[in-house]
């Protein structure tokens, strides 16, 4: 077990509300170091949705995604000076320099590459054209990675408790997403209220047709940048770090005011969340998931995949068979009792419950 607040940037430690504290499973299947999605590093089984394999390109792994950093976070890796950063400060002061997503919120991805990500979902993990620019493919590692945003703090391709985990890694998501975006706001409010004016602070932009320099990657005109800059054009790394020095100044209460309501609603659904990762029960009736994906193997064992095209759960294929009398229609107890009886086998709760948390068997 380890703190959920373990797994994100250390700047939230003592900030974020005590729920982070709680203890949730490690996620030890999701092995990033050695990917798991690799194919020469694979231990499970990979089933495919549509034919096509699953398994992700070693030079990209699932990095084949460009996040948007809010200004505290680029602040505090700009102030970071361990040796171990330079390239991630590296990469984050050429982007700056070149003034392509740079603005006093985010540094965000091109308008084009947020176009080719949205038309791309199948391509993650096999795409070099969708590579984030803070990957570093030769180690295979992220240049920024204490730094990095919600997204990438969340994502795991195969989670410990299967599509309850995922849940709320995805809950948790969606809370540091209020956090980026309330938080960058503040220090927006504080350096650079006339941005607000403007009305520009909001967590995502309505899509529109891409400009030339925006197809072209080119820097936006000077003009429009100086508006959207001021008094800040030119100096948009030392913004960043005071924006940073601005977060760093708030304690846990000063978050819970500026996150309001919506953060009360958040942490209420992570509450419940919570229970069923930590303390999971097994349905009194269970079905055979007709969604779930089959593949049997050479070697005769069955491959089933529900939740998520990343996670297939191997079994032997006699056990197979036994899967297919839960319908839904009996209890668990009774399913099992008929099993013992006339087949002479089994499927104890611990297994039942993991077929049940990968959404192979569901609630009747």
């Amino acid at each position: 077990m380890s703190r959920i607040v373990d797994s994100l940037p250390a700047l939230y430690r003592g900030l974020l509300p005590p729920f982070f504290e709680r203890e949730i499973p490690a996620e030890t299947k999701a092995t990033c170091a050695s990917c798991a999605m690799c194919e020469a590093s694979c231990q499970s089984a990979v089933a495919p949705v549509d034919g096509r394999s699953r398994f992700f390109r070693p030079d990209t792994k699932c990095c084949t995604f460009h996040p948007r950093l809010p200004n505290y976070l680029v602040g505090a890796l700009l102030s970071d000076d361990d040796p171990g950063m330079a390239e991630g400060r590296r990469r984050v002061e050429a982007k700056i320099a070149a003034r392509i997503g740079a603005t006093p919120q985010w540094l965000k991805p091109p308008a084009k590459f947020e176009l080719l990500y949205s038309s791309s979902r199948r391509a993650f993990g096999r795409s070099a054209t969708l590579r984030c620019p803070y990957y570093d493919a030769e180690p295979g590692s992220c240049t920024i990675w204490p730094y990095r945003e919600a997204v990438c703090s969340t994502f795991f391709c195969k989670y410990v408790a299967g599509a309850d985990g995922r849940k709320l890694w995805m809950s948790i998501k969606t809370f540091l997403s209020l956090v980026e975006i309330q938080l960058s706001r503040y220090a927006l409010f504080k350096l650079h209220p006339e941005y607000i004016h403007q009305h520009r602070s909001r967590g995502e932009q309505e899509s529109s047709p891409l400009t030339v320099d925006q197809l072209d990657e080119e820097a936006p005109p000077k003009a429009e940048y100086r508006a959207m800059w001021r008094e800040w054009t030119g100096r948009e790394a030392e913004y960043y770090r005071a924006c940073f020095a601005e977060i760093r100044g708030l304690s846990a209460a000063d978050l819970e005011r500026h996150l309001g309501l919506d953060g009360t609603l958040e942490q209420a659904i992570l509450d419940r969340l919570h229970g069923a990762v930590v303390s999971p029960e097994l349905p009194e009736v269970l079905r055979f998931n007709p969604d779930a994906t089959v593949q049997w193997l050479p070697d005769g064992s069955v491959a089933l995949g529900a939740y998520s095209e990343y996670d297939a759960i191997g079994l032997p294929g006699e056990a197979y068979a036994l899967l297919v009398e839960f319908t839904g229609e009996e209890p668990v107890s009774g399913v099992r009792r008929k099993l013992r009886e006339q087949r002479q086998a089994d499927l104890d709760d611990e297994v039942l419950l993991v077929l049940h948390r990968h959404r192979v068997l569901v609630s009747g």
